[in-house]
């Protein structure tokens, strides 16, 4: 047994020897790349991390400007949308309860002359009619010479409404020449002149004016005739002319 032992190792050693003889023509050939092994498994996910210590709130004054960075610039203003649908129309409630009574109301005043007036007394109304064919006198009252209405007597024959009943008015004239006639619509409560004229060459011509007045008892409204840019030969006309002269009250 110790012989075959002896006998491999003079065996190897010979190999070696012939190993280290030989030249560069026995060199063996490369070994290929191994082959990619194969993804390994994704690995677990970490643990949460612990929360953050709250910002500390610096006791200086706030830079406005840097409050405006950090908060951005406002956008422009976008156009007005389209307006939606008309809703329906509720149900109507129910009523409600009834109110307090109120506080008496002033003390009323009587009207006109020993009293309080009836419906019929509280009523004021006149028409009359000027028929004279000569031009009216410039600066005087005007009188009349027909009474169409006169309800309470309230126009005198001088030619003046003397108001009974106080409340709103409203007077109206018209007129009828061949000249140029004015005329002016005359009061106690009036601060201006009213006037009205029309400038004529012998042809018929219809003035008419008018005016709203509020009458205390007493007050007076008259019509006048006055000199504008009349000819002195038109004051002087007597062909025929007519003036009306109406008023009533309103309430």
């Amino acid at each position: 047994m110790a012989g075959y032992y002896g006998m491999a190792v003079l065996v190897g050693v010979a190999l070696l020897l012939t190993t280290g003889q030989c030249d560069v023509s026995c060199r063996g050939t490369d070994g290929r790349a191994g082959e990619a092994g194969a993804p390994g498994r994704d690995g677990f996910h970490g643990v949460k991390g612990e929360k953050g210590e709250p910002a500390v709130m610096d006791d200086g004054p706030v830079d406005a400007g840097v409050l405006l960075r950090l908060r951005g610039e406002g956008g422009s203003r976008g156009p007005q949308g389209v307006m939606g649908p008309k809703g329906y129309r509720g149900h109507l409630g129910p009523a409600g309860d009834p109110g307090e009574l109120g506080q008496p109301g002033p003390e009323g005043k009587s009207i006109g002359q020993g009293g309080q007036l009836s419906p019929q007394q509280g009523r004021s109304a006149f028409s009359v009619i000027r028929t004279e064919s000569g031009y009216p006198r410039y600066g005087q009252t005007i009188t009349f010479q027909i009474t169409v209405v006169n309800t309470q007597e309230d126009f005198a024959a001088t030619g003046h409404f003397i108001c009974r009943v106080p409340g709103v008015y409203y007077f109206t004239f018209n007129s009828m020449a061949k000249v140029s006639l004015c005329l002016g619509i005359n009061s106690d409560v009036l601060t201006t002149k009213l006037g009205f004229c029309d400038y004529n060459r012998n042809n018929d011509q219809v003035m008419s004016g008018g005016v709203v007045l509020q009458l205390a008892v007493g007050q007076k409204v008259w019509l006048t005739s006055f000199r504008d840019q009349q000819r002195d030969a038109e004051a002087q006309d007597n062909h025929e002319k007519r003036i009306i002269f109406s008023g009533f009250l309103l309430f």
